[in-house]
């Protein structure tokens, strides 16, 4: 007897897929939005890359994750991207994907040709991709489809930190990453993670930078539990870096004191 393909009614959050493999059965009414790595084929979504299905939390938006080293943009993605060039009317920006990125100078909140942000090259943005098509380069915006800044703006200071894309979009997901929720509650700290596999991150000292940077790039293997173990042993080793830290100077300062004493005790007696 042959088997029957089953067409789900409800996606399959966090399944494993192949290309050709059926994600969800379309609705007869409503709208399903869809991102890279699924296709329709009739009345059916299907995988069109081997990956894991996800769906954002607020918009319900469907796509396939794979485990790739290259960034593929796709429209409404948060990206974290590195002006290249500047132009009259245009920023050329890196979001490490085929082709460089167009960010529009007027795609800003507030945005006038008088008035407008005037960016260098090597600076930061945290844009989202407003369009993105196979052949064409992806335009960048940096506000949300109402005209918002929403988050979006020029990144001053900090430093980025490389993940995988598919670790990205785990630090994004809702509620949070259980490594960003015990960061959270010992540190202050900036973060802006891109999809694209880029977090910027910005702290009161470097200390923190590094240890929150160590943190997420060594966590995307871990189970929240684990997550939770790993942040609390940075703690504490940086706890006791501190501590050590403070007892060196303290220690140098005593011994100054006493070399003063020594010199002073010794011109006392000449």
């Amino acid at each position: 007897m042959a088997a029957v393909a089953v067409k789900p009614t409800e996606p399959e959050v966090g399944k494993c897929v192949c290309p050709g493999d059926a994600v969800l059965a379309l609705p007869e009414t409503g709208v399903v939005r869809i991102g890279g790595g699924l296709q329709q084929e009739g009345a059916v979504l299907v995988a069109s890359k081997a990956g894991v299905v996800r769906q954002a939390p607020r918009t319900g938006k469907l796509w396939v994750e794979p485990r790739q080293k290259r960034y593929i943009p796709s429209a409404e993605d948060a990206v974290v991207g590195r002006i290249i060039d500047k132009h009259s009317e245009n920023y050329g920006v890196d979001i490490g994907a085929p082709f460089r990125a167009l960010l529009p100078v007027l795609a800003f909140e507030g945005a006038t040709k008088r008035n407008r942000p005037n960016l260098q090259v090597g600076d930061l943005v945290y844009a989202r991709v407003e369009s993105a098509h196979r052949d064409l380069e992806p335009v960048l915006s940096c506000t949300d489809a109402a005209g918002k800044a929403s988050g979006f703006a020029h990144l001053k200071g900090g430093t980025v930190v490389e993940v995988s894309t598919t670790h990205a979009r785990a630090l994004l997901s809702r509620p949070p990453a259980a490594v960003l929720s015990a960061l959270g509650r010992a540190l202050q700290f900036e973060m802006a993670v891109g999809q694209n596999g880029r977090v910027w991150l910005d702290a009161p000292s470097p200390a923190t930078v590094i240890l929150v940077a160590n943190a997420i790039q060594s966590s995307e293997f871990l189970s929240p539990a684990q997550q939770e173990h790993l942040v609390a042993a940075l703690l504490r080793g940086s706890s006791a870096a501190a501590a050590a830290a403070a007892r060196q100077r303290q220690q140098q300062q005593a011994d100054g004191q006493q070399q003063e004493q020594q010199q002073g005790s010794g011109g006392d007696g000449k």
